[in-house]
């Protein structure tokens, strides 16, 4: 009887065969899954720029915008003021800053925390108590004193009423960024003295206008723990005032902090006119294990 076997010749091109299909198979494999790291690992970069972004211009939309600010920390103040208003200025800073208005202490319910308003025609904002009509001013000290864990207490410590339309030639004098204080041009020092007046503490300025903010703290984006330029952390530092002789720099010991990104390649501010541009990339650190930083980028604008 006649049997049919495979040759030897024909076994060893079916092994040869087969050994290219699972060498091909294999490639096909390993890119699948370095393509689902990569792309699992922007996804989430992207997640966390735009949570972080979102996080700071929530903050920079109850920004006082004429005190908004940049600096570089290879500079020594006052000299490393930049005014983002100043369309001439780049967008290489390290550290974004400005003086927010106390939106949570204004929103209170039917009656705000503070309304924004001086009656110049009552004989007190000459006395030189300043009269707030429709004010609430202890819901007001609650709140800040509940947002600043303590730190802000209007009958020890001093806030800033800020006047709307009042301008000035030294804007960095008038904040207090220059490390002087603040003067009265942007400014006063304040405390609650009823429940609707204010108390001013510093000097009174010639001029007092009608319409005002208040203010009980300062705001910095801070680059930390830098371990290359394209390496580093950002933090958010609230709780400080420029305008108080003590917690009066976002880099005092006293000042608060929050983590907001880790593993930045870069963020850039710059303004146009009063809209504010910012840009953040994130890097993974080398996490997907493939000798290469991924990087991912998000900008936000902030009106």
């Amino acid at each position: 009887m006649k049997k049919n076997a495979f040759t030897m010749m024909e076994i060893v091109i079916v092994i040869v065969i087969f050994g290219i299909i699972a060498s091909i198979g294999a490639n096909i494999i390993a890119k699948m899954y370095m393509n689902y790291i990569q792309s699992r690992a922007i996804n989430y970069l992207q997640t966390q720029s735009g949570i972080t972004l979102e996080q700071i211009a929530k903050r920079l939309q109850y920004r006082i915008k004429q005190s908004t600010i940049a600096r570089k920390m290879d500079e020594a103040p006052p000299n490393n003021i930049y005014y983002l208003e100043n369309s001439n200025v780049d967008d290489t800073f390290d550290v974004i800053e400005w003086i927010g208005y106390s939106n949570e202490a204004m929103l209170t319910g039917k009656t705000p925390g503070w309304s924004g308003f001086i009656d110049l025609d009552n004989i007190g904002t000459v006395n030189p108590d300043l009269t707030t009509p429709g004010s609430d001013l202890d819901k007001a000290i609650n709140i800040m004193k509940v947002l600043s864990y303590d730190k802000v207490d209007l009958t020890t410590t001093s806030a800033a009423l800020i006047f709307k339309n009042k301008k000035d030639t030294n804007p960095a004098a008038g904040f207090g960024w220059d490390g002087n204080g603040g003067n009265a041009a942007y400014m006063l020092k304040v405390e609650k003295n009823t429940a609707n007046t204010f108390k001013i503490t510093g000097d009174k300025p010639s001029e007092i206008y009608e319409h005002y903010y208040l203010a009980h703290s300062a705001y910095a984006i801070v680059p930390v723990n830098t371990r290359s330029d394209v390496d580093f952390d950002l933090e958010l530092r609230y709780n400080y005032q420029p305008w108080s002789s003590t917690v009066n720099t976002y880099d005092n010991a006293d000042t608060s902090k929050a983590l907001l990104a880790t593993h930045v390649n870069l963020f850039r501010v710059k303004q146009t006119g009063n809209t504010i541009r910012l840009k953040l990339c994130l890097h993974d650190n080398n996490a997907s294990g493939f000798n290469n930083y991924i990087v991912a980028c998000k900008e936000e604008v902030v009106l």
